[in-house]
């Protein structure tokens, strides 16, 4: 669909894709051997996560999601591999 010349998308096709997304990123997140780059997956599965719960109409969830899920916790993992040592 078009308005005004811009591109809209149904939000049943995003209850498609993100879904889909969402495995894509949790796959990822198992394959990566880098640690830093596991937890910017996580962070991207939490964001994605935190959209869904958003087109299902819970936006305080999904603010909780994105910043819990996405921003506190993996804050905390990158603090916990930085301070590590990498072998």
């Amino acid at each position: 669909m078009t308005l005004r010349g811009k591109i809209v998308i149904d939000a049943s096709v995003l209850h498609v894709v993100l879904p889909i997304l969402l495995v894509v990123c949790a796959l990822l997140v198992a394959v990566f051997k880098d640690l830093i780059a596991a937890a910017i997956t996580l962070a991207a599965f939490s964001l994605i996560l935190a959209l869904e719960f958003y087109l299902l109409q819970a936006p305080d969830v999904a603010i909780a999601e994105a910043g819990v899920g996405a921003a506190i916790t993996v804050a905390i993992y990158v603090m916990a591999i930085r301070a590590t040592r990498r072998m």
